[in-house]
């Protein structure tokens, strides 16, 4: 595609200036992970709401930009070699915005593929698994008569938190002593196990201090407070 009018998903949700990048989201943890990406390197871009409440993101005008229904998508008028580029999944964007401009990820190859390698644990095993511990325990648990699913992922969260608290001893960051993209995708999620699906207590996540502190820096960087709330929810 030439131009950013040649995505159909353009046509829904109209641009007011083509020349920026075009984020198409919703603040959950997957969906604010891009805007705070953005916030942290100053790139600028116009958000548009996603409202997953009303299934935006099955319409025609999204799947055509993600056939997968997931937010967050993003399009990129200025892409390699200068040409519009439309990405979804928030790992493959994250790194590509850390590649775009040099920065939120290290420059040392190897340091590099440990970033990746942490980014992939965030895609791979904290945002399912923590995804599920939330459903089970928070939405489902009125439907349930069996306790072995909430029991599965509550085990698995813990573990999960077990190996990034493991990693943080003696560390400010996930990667290289520096903030990253690995960071960004990771601390969000956390935040929603304590915060919105309120299982601090039942995971015991006072106990994971590296954890928690490591959370706390994150959620004190102006550009995650700003990016957290991007695209703002529906009033």
């Amino acid at each position: 595609m030439s131009a950013l009018s040649d995505f159909p998903i353009a046509e829904h949700w109209p641009p007011s200036d083509d020349s920026v990048i075009q984020l198409y989201s919703f603040p959950t943890p997957n969906g604010v992970k891009v805007s705070i990406a953005l916030e942290e390197l100053g790139l600028p871009y116009e958000p548009h709401l996603v409202s997953i409440g009303a299934d935006d993101q099955k319409t025609p005008a999204f799947l055509s930009l993600n056939p997968n229904g997931k937010i967050p998508a993003l399009i990129d008028p200025d892409g390699p070699g200068g040409a519009p580029i439309g990405l979804f999944e928030s790992g493959a964007i994250l790194l590509y915005l850390a590649e775009k401009t040099g920065r939120l990820i290290p420059a040392d190859p190897a340091a590099r593929l440990e970033c990746m390698q942490w980014l992939f644990f965030q895609m791979a095993g904290v945002g399912p698994m923590f995804g599920q511990f939330g459903h089970f325990y928070k939405f489902a648990a009125d439907k349930l008569t069996d306790p072995y699913p909430t029991e599965r992922y509550t085990n698995e969260t813990k573990r999960l938190l077990a190996v990034l608290d493991q990693r943080l001893e003696g560390r400010h960051w996930l990667v290289a002593d520096m903030y990253s993209i690995a960071d960004i995708a990771t601390f969000p999620w956390v935040r929603t196990v304590r915060d919105f699906y309120e299982a601090g207590d039942v995971l015991d996540l006072d106990g994971f201090t590296n954890v928690t502190a490591w959370l706390a820096r994150c959620l004190e960087r102006p550009a995650v407070v700003k990016g957290m709330t991007i695209p703002a929810r529906p009033q």
